[in-house]
């Protein structure tokens, strides 16, 4: 079955353990051996009775170490009726010891010396239809993940000197998959030869695809690995909405100490350019990230986002002293606090202004500018208050001023109320009523162009993780609004 015919058992030792529970027992103790040494061969299990066959009505595959010597065996149950494990491998013994073998090595060794490269797939069938396609360089792990000790088989044969050379991990696309291959990742540093990853769009192993594809798919399969430190940032980034700047940010958070990982200081910058592209963010940001999750990992410190920094209590925003409008809440944290705006950051001055024409002039607020201004981002968190709190007043008081700055106080968190105050009555540098227009749609101009930036750069980082040739029409789409936004942009500026 599976596309495997007699003679490719013949080649890989394929055999049968028939049902019952005595039949290899008793053909041994026929060649004269003595219950004690059959127990320390791993092939039979022991119950009140005495000792009986432990694989029963399954295909089983020999695993032999490198040097050709059967030392132990993997089996597959057949039958329905069977309660056992799926897949049942010796026990451990004198000989087997599954954290150092590798099956199909004996098999491998000579490719994987000459070739210099390694692949590893999941399980007896994988091997069988790799080298069966060609790739005779396929070994696959024991019921273990691959580790340190197989990593040192690997070395050896491969010379993994600097020169050269290159392992390929091939995982299931399931979650249990991504998973293995994050653990390689892991392990990546301690070979020297480049380390890949090679996954089937649609999940399926590499029997699989023998099988319903045939030999050739399996090569492509092996053709088209991608490196582990791209598979391995990439899937972090799956976890995160990349559409939205927090998704961006909380991905750049968790991807950096990826990067930071990769000790090879030649290849690490240009994942560091490569992360941003993905991203959609400046090179300078992404490389400061990956610099301070490089140095919290020098220091020993949690990386933002692990368990063990999520678990840590925040540290608590408290009050500068020295102006109005902020206030450190209890100690609990029942009541939020603020940290008093930076003047010097031009983001949030240009965001108080903002609100300093939509508390004192508020009916400019009317018709459709009221739309664009509630769905205005602000990203200071005490202006970003205020702002949630017009939105949740509404328009409806815009024509009658005081009542409209109440109704805003009522609003607001109650540490912000000094600050209401404030950008209610703080004066706005005009001199006249003339003066005073102009200045307040220049500042509600330069909101508005603000938020098309933002929302320029949100699909510009799309636009750069997006493949034209296999997403053509969404990458027509978003160069449609790329452009619709400029003219906006443009218009605000010609009409300020």
């Amino acid at each position: 079955g599976r596309g495997f015919d007699r003679a490719a058992s013949e080649q890989f030792g394929v055999g049968y353990a028939p049902q019952g529970w005595d039949a290899l027992l008793k053909h041994l103790r026929g060649r004269g051996f003595t219950d004690q040494e059959l127990k320390l061969t791993g092939m039979f299990s022991e119950g009140n009775r005495g000792i009986y066959d432990r694989f029963r009505g399954r295909l089983i595959w020999p695993i032999r170490d490198i040097a050709g010597d059967t030392i132990g065996f993997g089996a597959r149950k057949l039958y329905e009726d069977d309660q056992g494990p799926k897949y049942l491998n010796t026990p451990e013994t004198t000989l087997y010891k599954k954290s150092q073998v590798l099956y199909g090595i004996d098999l491998a060794k000579r490719s994987i010396a000459k070739d210099r490269q390694l692949v590893v797939v999941e399980g007896y069938t994988d091997v069988m239809a790799c080298h069966l396609a060609g790739i005779t360089t396929a070994v696959a792990t024991c019921g273990t993940a691959f580790g340190t000790e197989h990593i040192k088989i690997a070395r050896r044969l491969l010379s993994d000197d600097g020169t050269g050379g290159e392992v390929i991990f091939t995982f299931d696309g399931d979650a249990a998959g991504q998973k293995a291959a994050l653990r390689a990742f892991e392990e990546d540093q301690r070979f020297t030869a480049q380390t890949y990853v090679a996954v089937e769009p649609t999940g399926a192993d590499p029997c699989d695809l023998r099988q319903s594809k045939g030999d050739a798919a399996v090569r492509d399969l092996i053709a088209t690995r991608r490196p582990l430190f791209e598979f391995a940032i990439k899937a972090t980034l799956r976890r995160h909405n990349l559409d939205t700047v927090e998704g961006r940010v909380a991905a750049l958070r968790e991807s950096a100490p990826v990067v930071a990982q990769i000790r090879d200081a030649g290849i690490r910058p240009a994942y560091a350019r490569e992360l941003a592209g993905w991203l959609g963010m400046s090179v300078e940001d992404v490389s400061r990230a990956v610099g301070v999750a490089m140095k919290r990992a020098s220091a020993g410190a949690p990386a933002p986002g692990t368990p063990s920094a999520a678990g840590a209590p925040a540290p608590a925003r408290s009050a500068q002293p020295g102006g109005p409008g902020v206030a450190a809440g209890p100690a609990s944290g029942a009541v939020p606090s603020y940290q008093r705006p930076d003047p010097r950051d031009p983001v949030a001055s240009m965001e108080r202004q903002a609100l300093e024409v939509a508390l004192q002039e508020p009916a400019l607020l009317g018709g459709g500018i009221w739309e664009r201004f509630s769905a205005a981002r602000f990203v200071t968190p005490a202006f970003q208050a205020v702002h949630d709190a017009m939105r949740a007043s509404g328009p409806g008081l815009i024509g009658e001023p005081l009542r409209w700055v109440e109704q805003i106080m009522h609003e607001v968190p109650e540490p912000l109320r000094p600050l209401v105050s404030e950008l209610a009555v703080v004066p706005l540098p005009a001199s006249t009523a003339e003066a005073v227009q102009k200045y307040c749609k220049d500042i509600l101009s330069r909101l508005f162009e603000l938020q098309i930036t933002r929302v320029k750069a949100d699909k510009m980082g799309q636009l750069q993780r997006l493949d034209p040739a296999a997403n053509p029409e969404d990458f027509q789409r978003l160069n449609r609004e790329l452009m619709v936004l400029e003219m906006e942009r443009r218009a605000l500026r010609s009409d300020a």
